[in-house]
């Protein structure tokens, strides 16, 4: 990137920032995720380190926060209350200490750390005179904040006079420093309530508890049982370490994060983020990360400081589940069925744990509903184990060289023609002998929730087809060792194990098979009730449509592609060649099972099986297994680090159940 397109883009992304920071701190309203503006910011922060000269006064790297609202009384801080500067993975929290350690060798050996969780909530200084409560002030900018101890009252863990400690005199002005939130049961009910008013749901407790401080009415704040929790003393009592100060703070009557740690080594710090990080969904309330502070006071204020944030602590943020990154290209694959995706190519960035560089676009419908454009600055978003989708594009930080997407008329592998159907939104390649389409299909039929053919993967079919030892899935089950050899990258051990691995997936249940033929329509959960109806696939191939529309989950288009792919001559020959060559097993009849007629959805890591596993044995025990939380939904079970379902459940007063309890329910049927 040459410097004038550096400037570009620092104009735009600082324009961009400060309007959503503006729409955060001072109306506490939000257009983008809190993952999306941080996302920003870092880039915004990485340009400015390459380009150091292009860094001016009003970039929003320079400041703290926004300005006060003009409604209340302003306060000044008599010293600013500061921002931490983000890490965003282990490495970054290595860096941040090997700084700090180049900065002062002699404290090297002496560091030891004090770490908290990140309440997301809205940061607040009291100020106590004599022992009393006399002033609650908003941070505002950091140096001037907002006035407004008439909410802060309403607060029942702010007590209103300090509990003395003993032995040591309340100094005349004491300054407690921690943050308002409001726990996720409490963000719930509001939002009921205001469903059941017909008003506006609220986006975030954040937001909400902002809002709430931000009343000129007390009494709405007191409604809402807002929470304070302490994690500062900025008064001097003597005390030597930050570990000590949250000591402090637990005598003079204040809460403390139930949480916090003192830590001798970034090995426990990392070990605390872990444990925190797989607790976070089941805490009271909302939090981003944790706060690593260096636990010894003066060694803390030795660090200094550097820009607008303390050198000595930082903020370890969670893997964000969305983040910010340009469309670089809009490339066309094509699927099994002849249908043509539109794939995005990303300026590669993290999201979630790990390294994005592609997201799904669905169709051409999606592009026009997101007005996307090749080039566009978009917010990427990746929930656990989900395919990354492009949520949200934004147009302020376009240049006037983006470019508008068209789907192809020709089929990029093999060049035949494409069509739309007029009752579907996807195109599709006119060809069913595309070389593109029998590729995807391979790689479905050895997929995991088909044949599930250990070793045998894209490469490897890759390779078998460009040699011609395959032309059709069948070919699968009759490849030998010797022929294996002669591809590239196999031994014999390798060749060995691949053959064992095909032997032993030539016995499939009916549901299985159904799923690995690959039929337009016809899913896991289709092939599971077609399985459990016909039970044999002989009945389901002599089934007729009215029949096969009979069945739950079965529609008009599931029946008609099941009739047409049976109809066609060359899918015939297919199972002819193929049929002898596997084992196909009837489902199990479970008869007084607890499971039986009950439907399950899973979230998060299992310890004792994988989540097919799972979801196989509840089939076998005539359960069945949904996609998505709704009320038709009898049991969510719980695994590690569960995501949003969780909530969504809670909402909706559905039985969760944890995975111990989940195993004596599958014992006990």
């Amino acid at each position: 990137m040459t410097k004038h397109e550096a400037k570009q883009r620092i104009d735009k992304l600082k324009k961009e920032i400060e309007h959503h920071r503006y729409l955060y701190h001072v109306l506490d309203k939000a257009e983008i995720s809190d993952a999306a503006l941080d996302s920003l910011k870092n880039e915004l922060v990485q340009l400015e380190e390459q380009f150091p000269e292009l860094v001016t006064s009003d970039s929003p790297t320079q400041r703290v926060g926004g300005e006060a609202l003009s409604t209340f009384a302003k306060v000044e801080h008599q010293t600013p209350m500061l921002s931490l500067n983000d890490a965003f993975s282990e490495e970054d929290l290595q860096a941040w200490v090997e700084r700090l350690q180049r900065l002062d060798p002699a404290a090297a050996a002496k560091l030891d750390f004090f770490v908290e969780t990140k309440i997301d909530g809205l940061a607040m200084s009291l100020i106590y005179e004599n022992g009393v409560l006399t002033i609650g002030a908003t941070r505002g900018n950091g140096r001037v904040g907002e006035d407004v101890t008439h909410n802060i009252r309403t607060i029942e863990s702010v007590p209103l006079r300090l509990r003395p400690i003993p032995g040591r005199p309340l100094p005349a002005r004491v300054e407690v420093r921690g943050e308002v939130y409001l726990t996720k049961k409490m963000f719930a009910q509001i939002n009921a309530q205001r469903k059941k008013n017909d008003e506006p749901l609220y986006m975030n407790p954040r937001n909400t508890a902002a809002g709430s401080i931000r009343q000129l009415d007390p009494k709405m704040a007191a409604e809402r049982d807002l929470q304070f929790l302490a994690y500062a003393l900025p008064t001097d009592f003597g005390q030597k370490t930050h570990k000590e100060e949250h000591e402090l703070l637990q005598i003079l009557g204040f809460r403390t994060d139930p949480d916090d740690r003192f830590c001798t080594s970034l090995k426990e710090v990392i070990q605390f983020y872990h444990a925190i990080a797989k607790k976070r969904e089941k805490l009271s309330c909302q939090i981003d990360g944790i706060v690593v502070q260096v636990n010894s006071n003066a060694l803390f204020q030795r660090f200094g400081m550097v820009g607008k944030a303390p050198r000595g602590a930082i903020a370890v943020k969670f893997p964000a589940e969305q983040a910010t990154t340009v469309v670089e290209d809009i490339q066309v694959q094509i699927g099994r069925t002849g249908a043509l995706t539109p794939v995005a190519h990303l300026r590669p960035v993290q999201v979630a744990g790990s390294t994005v560089s592609r997201a799904t676009l669905h169709n051409i419908d999606e592009i026009h509903r997101l007005g996307l454009k090749i080039g566009d600055t978009v917010i990427v978003e990746k929930a656990g184990d989900i395919i990354p989708d492009i949520v949200q594009v934004l147009p302020n930080l376009r240049t006037g060289r983006e470019r508008t997407f068209r789907m192809p008329k020709t089929c990029p592998v093999c060049g035949s023609q494409t069509t739309r159907k007029a009752s579907e939104v996807a195109y599709y390649c006119t060809n069913s002998a595309c070389f593109g389409q029998q590729k995807e299909r391979f790689y479905h039929v050895v997929s995991k929730k088909a044949f599930d053919i250990d070793g045998l993967g894209p490469k490897i079919i890759d390779q078998l087809l460009e040699t011609q030892l395959m032309s059709t899935p069948a070919d699968i089950f009759t490849l030998k060792e010797e022929e294996l050899l002669q591809l590239e990258g196999f031994a014999e051990k390798s060749a060995q194990n691949l053959v064992n691995a095909i032997q032993v997936a030539r016995h499939i249940s009916l549901a299985r098979f159904i799923f690995a033929l690959g039929i337009r329509h016809v899913g896991e959960q289709t092939a599971v009730m077609l399985a459990e109806c016909f039970g044999s696939f002989k009945k389901l191939q002599q089934a007729t449509r009215e029949e096969l529309e009979a069945i739950h989950d079965v529609g008009p288009a599931a029946a008609e592609s099941l009739r047409a792919y049976f109809a066609d001559t060359a899918n015939q020959q297919f199972l002819e060649q193929l049929l002898p060559l596997i084992t196909i097993t009837a489902p199990k009849k479970i008869r007084n099972s607890k499971l039986a007629g009950k439907s399950f959805l899973f979230t998060g890591s299992l310890q004792s099986m994988t989540r097919e596993d799972a979801k196989n044995r509840v089939r076998e025990l005539g359960g069945t297994v949904i996609s998505t939380v709704s009320k038709q939904l009898d049991y969510l079970v719980v695994g590690d680090e569960a995501g949003s379902k969780l909530e969504k459940a809670k909402k909706l007063g559905i039985t969760t159940l944890t995975e111990k309890v989940f195993l004596h329910m599958i014992r006990e049927s």
